[in-house]
C-alpha cells in the first residue's frame, strides 16, 4: 500500500494520484503540483488515501505545497488572460479565413505557455497563425486539434437525461460504441435518439452492454425454432430483462401465443426441418427451485433502544373488561398495598381532612344559638329551658355507638327549622 492524493486538473475527467510529500492534504482544497509541463493547480478531490500499489503509475509525482492566497491570486490572473486570448485567437482566425472552431483557451501557471485547442473537419495549416499568436503574448503558443467528444467533454452541458455530460464528470477516457449495443438493448436505431450532443453515439450504451449478452444466453433468439413442455413453435417476442418468450405453438389453430420462462423452453438445433421430417425431442424440463426464505437484513437506519432492562421492553397487558369496577376506596387501598405504604400514613392523611374537635363544637353552639333564636334574630331570656326536640335527641347522640379510628365521619343531616317550635296536642302555644 502507498498513501496519495487524487488530483484533478480544471474539473475535467481523469483523476491522477500524487504523492502527498509529507502534506495533509483535504478534499476540496487547491494544490500545486509539478508535472511535465511545469507547476500547475489543481483541485484535490480525495485527500490522503492508501491504494495498492499496482494502481499507481511510476515515477510518482509531488505536491509542492496548499494554494497560497498569492497562488489564487495568480491563477484568477490566468482566468481573465484566457478570456481576452480566446477573443484575440478568433479575430486571428477569420482574418486569415481557416476553417478551424474554437474550442478552448489554458494558460499554465507559470504563464509561459499559452495552448489553444481546437476541431476541423480537415487538416489545417496554421504556421501563419501562430507566428501572429507569439507577437502578441511573447511566450509559447501551441495549437491542438481535438474530436468532437473531447470538446464535449472541455464544454460540459446537459444530456437527455436531464444529468451533466458522462465524459465531464468521471470518465477518464473513451471507450468505442457501436451500433450493435443499441440493437442488442432492443433500443431504436434512430440516430437522434441514441446520440449525444456531439454527435457521436452515448457512452452510457457501453454501460449494461455485459449484462445484455449474459442474458441473452439463456433465451432463443425472437424467429428461432424452438421447443416447449407443451410441444414445437416458433419465438415471436423475446423480452430479455423479464426472461420470457411468447411462442406461436404449431399445434394451435390459431394464432394465440403462449408466454413461457427461460427454464420451459430451449431452442431446437439446426432450426426447423424439412417438410416431412419430424422435429426430434431433446428438451427436458426442469422446474425451478423454490429460494429458500432468508433473513431479512438489518435495517441501519432503525433506532435501537438504548436501555437493556428487559421489563421496560414487555408491552404491558391490557385490563380485561370482565373485571368488576372497584370503589375509590378499594383501589386506594390496593394502590397502597402495591406501592408498599403503611396504614398509618393514611389514618394521618384521613385526620388532616376531618375537622377539628373545636370547630365542631363551635359549629354546633353556633347552630344551637340560631335554633335559640327562633332563625329570625329574635332573642330569648337566658336560662331557658332548651326545646323538647333537642333535649330527645341527646339521649340518642349519648347512645350512638363509638366510632372506629380512621373511619371518615358522616355527613350531620339534621335540618334546622327557622321559627317557633310547634306546640304538641294537648299543650297551648308558647307566648
Amino acid at each position: 500500500m502507498i498513501e496519495v492524493v487524487s488530483i484533478k486538473f480544471k474539473n475535467r475527467g481523469k483523476c491522477y494520484y500524487f504523492s502527498p510529500n509529507g502534506l495533509n492534504v483535504r478534499t476540496g482544497e487547491k494544490v500545486i503540483v509539478e508535472t511535465s509541463k511545469g507547476l500547475e493547480i489543481a483541485d484535490c478531490t480525495h485527500g490522503n488515501h492508501n491504494v495498492m500499489d499496482t494502481a499507481v503509475v511510476q515515477p510518482l509525482r509531488c505536491v509542492q505545497r496548499i494554494a497560497t492566497k498569492d497562488d489564487l491570486r495568480i491563477a484568477q490572473l490566468n482566468v481573465q488572460r484566457e478570456k481576452e486570448a480566446f477573443e484575440i485567437c478568433q479575430e486571428k482566425i477569420a482574418k486569415h479565413g481557416l476553417d478551424m472552431k474554437l474550442v478552448d483557451v489554458e494558460c499554465n501557471f507559470e504563464g509561459t505557455k499559452t495552448m489553444f485547442f481546437f476541431t476541423s473537419d480537415g487538416r489545417v495549416d496554421f504556421r501563419e497563425l501562430v507566428k501572429d499568436l507569439a507577437s502578441v503574448f511573447r511566450n509559447r503558443i501551441e495549437l491542438r486539434q481535438i474530436g468532437v467528444r473531447d470538446e464535449a467533454k472541455m464544454i460540459g452541458g446537459i444530456g437527455i437525461c436531464g444529468r451533466p455530460y458522462c465524459c465531464s464528470q468521471f470518465l477518464d477516457d473513451f471507450q468505442p460504441v457501436s451500433t450493435k449495443m443499441a440493437k442488442v438493448q432492443s433500443l431504436s436505431l434512430n440516430p437522434a435518439k441514441i446520440s449525444g450532443s456531439c454527435g457521436r453515439l452515448m457512452c452510457c450504451l457501453r454501460y449494461e452492454q455485459e449484462a445484455y449478452e449474459d442474458l441473452i444466453k439463456k433465451v432463443p433468439k425472437q424467429g428461432a425454432f424452438v421447443e416447449t413442455k407443451d410441444g414445437f413453435g416458433t419465438a415471436v417476442q423475446v423480452n430479455l430483462l423479464r426472461q420470457t418468450v411468447k411462442v406461436r405453438l404449431d399445434e394451435d389453430s390459431d394464432d394465440s401465443l403462449h408466454l413461457y420462462k427461460a427454464n420451459e423452453l430451449c431452442a431446437v438445433p439446426g432450426g426447423r426441418p424439412r417438410d416431412g421430417e419430424k422435429p426430434v425431442s431433446t428438451f427436458q424440463y426442469v422446474p425451478e427451485t423454490e429460494q429458500e426464505a432468508e433473513e431479512p437484513e438489518p435495517n441501519p437506519w432503525m433506532i435501537e433502544p438504548q436501555y437493556n432492562d428487559p421489563a421496560l421492553l414487555e408491552t404491558p397487558e391490557p385490563p380485561s373488561q370482565e373485571e368488576p369496577r372497584r370503589s375509590s376506596r378499594r383501589r386506594r387501598g390496593r394502590k397502597s398495598a402495591e406501592t408498599g405504604t403503611d396504614a398509618a400514613t393514611e389514618a394521618k392523611a384521613e385526620a388532616k381532612k376531618e375537622p377539628r374537635p373545636e370547630a365542631k363544637a363551635s359549629e354546633k353552639e353556633s347552630h344551637s344559638a340560631h335554633s335559640r333564636r327562633g332563625g329570625r334574630g329574635h332573642s330569648k331570656p337566658k336560662g331557658e329551658a332548651k326545646p323538647r326536640q333537642e333535649a330527645a335527641e341527646q339521649p340518642k347522640k349519648e347512645a350512638a355507638p363509638a366510632k372506629e379510628e380512621g373511619a371518615r365521619p358522616k355527613p350531620n343531616r339534621r335540618r334546622y327549622y327557622h321559627g317557633k317550635p310547634k306546640a304538641k296536642s294537648g299543650e297551648k302555644p308558647q307566648q
